[in-house]
C-alpha cells in the first residue's frame, strides 16, 4: 500500500516525473503541447511552480498517453512507470508449443534458470527421463525424419540438468504411472518390452541423480495440476497443448510455487520412496 503523500509533495513529484518522462521520450515542451492539444505555456506551467495544485484528469491522462507512461506513476500513486497494458504484456506471454522434442524455447528457459530449483508437472511421463524407444513410440509420427535429432535434444537436456547445478523436482499423478504400467489410456498399445525398459531406465536415473532429482507422485482424485514448469523465481510456464502461457511477475510465480509445494506436501509417494514403489508397482507388467 502506498503511503499517504501531502498534496504539495505529490504536486512536486508530478512535476519531477513529468520532466523525467519528457527527457526519456525526447519530447520538447512544444511537442508535448501539440500531442495533448494545449498551449506551450500550459506545459511550461505544469513543469514549473511550487504550488500544491495538480492538473485535471484529462491533462494527466493525455500526458501519460503521449509519454507512454502510467498516469498513476505521474501522480505518485504507483512506483511503476509502465502502463497497465505494458505491465501485463511483460508479465504474461504466449508462445507456440510444438508437438516435438526439439523445443528451443523450453531449453532457453532452462538455461536462464541455471542454478535455481526447477519444479515440473509433466503432461505425461517426463520427456527427458524417457528411453529412446519410448520417445520414438510417442513422437516419431509427428517428427518423421527429425526424430533422431529430437531424441538427441532430449538426451542433451538430461545431460544439461546433471551439470547445471539446478535441483529438479518432478510431481505427477500416480494414475499416470498406473496407466503406463497397464498400457491403458494414453499408453494403449505400448509393448511390454518398451514399458519394462522404460521402468528400468527411470529407476536407474532416479538412483543416480537423487537427491538432486526428486520425483513425487500425487493423487489426482484429491489434487489436480495442469502441466506446468516453474523456473526458480524467474518464470512459470503452463502447457496448454498448442501454446505455453508464461508468467514473469513474482506474485504469480509465488502462487504456482505454492501450488507445486502443496503437490509435494500431499504426495502419496515421496521422492525418497519413489524407487522402491516403482519397483514394486512394475511387477504388475506381465511376462
Amino acid at each position: 500500500m502506498m503511503d499517504i503523500i501531502d498534496k504539495r509533495d505529490r504536486a512536486a513529484l508530478f512535476r519531477t516525473r513529468l520532466n523525467q518522462a519528457m527527457t526519456e521520450s525526447g519530447l520538447s515542451q512544444s511537442a508535448l503541447a501539440t500531442r495533448i492539444g494545449v498551449d506551450r505555456s500550459t506545459v511550461s506551467q505544469l513543469l514549473s511552480g511550487d504550488g500544491a495544485r495538480l492538473p485535471n484528469a484529462h491533462v494527466v491522462g493525455s500526458c501519460a498517453s503521449a509519454l507512454k507512461v502510467s498516469a498513476d506513476w505521474l501522480l505518485a500513486l504507483s512506483e511503476r512507470p509502465e502502463s497497465a497494458a505494458d505491465l501485463l504484456a511483460t508479465s504474461l506471454a504466449m508462445s507456440e508449443a510444438p508437438r516435438a522434442l526439439v523445443d528451443e524455447q523450453i531449453f532457453t528457459w532452462h538455461q536462464e534458470a541455471k542454478g535455481y530449483k526447477i519444479r515440473h508437472v509433466p503432461a505425461t511421463l517426463p520427456d527427458m527421463l524417457k528411453t529412446r524407444e519410448m520417445l520414438e513410440w510417442e513422437y516419431a509420427p509427428h517428427l518423421g525424419r527429425t526424430s533422431d535429432q529430437a531424441i538427441g535434444a532430449s538426451r542433451d537436456r538430461l545431460d544439461w540438468m546433471q551439470n547445471s547445478g539446478s535441483d529438479y523436482e518432478i510431481a505427477f499423478p500416480i494414475s499416470e504411472l498406473q496407466a503406463f504400467i497397464t498400457a491403458s489410456g494414453y499408453y494403449e498399445g505400448l509393448s511390454q518390452d518398451v514399458r519394462r525398459a522404460q521402468i528400468n531406465y527411470l529407476l536407474d536415473i532416479h538412483a543416480r541423480l537423487y537427491p538432486r532429482l526428486r520425483i513425487y507422485l500425487f493423487d489426482a482424485h484429491k489434487l489436480f495440476s495442469a502441466p506446468v514448469t516453474i523456473f526458480g523465481p524467474l518464470l512459470t510456464s503452463v502447457y496448454l497443448g498448442q501454446y505455453y502461457v508464461t508468467f514473469r511477475d513474482s506474485e504469480r510465480i509465488s502462487a504456482f510455487t505454492d501450488h507445486f509445494d502443496t503437490l509435494v506436501r500431499e504426495s502419496v509417494v515421496s521422492a525418497r520412496d519413489f524407487g522402491g514403489f516403482v519397483s514394486e508397482f512394475a511387477a504388475r507388467i506381465p511376462d
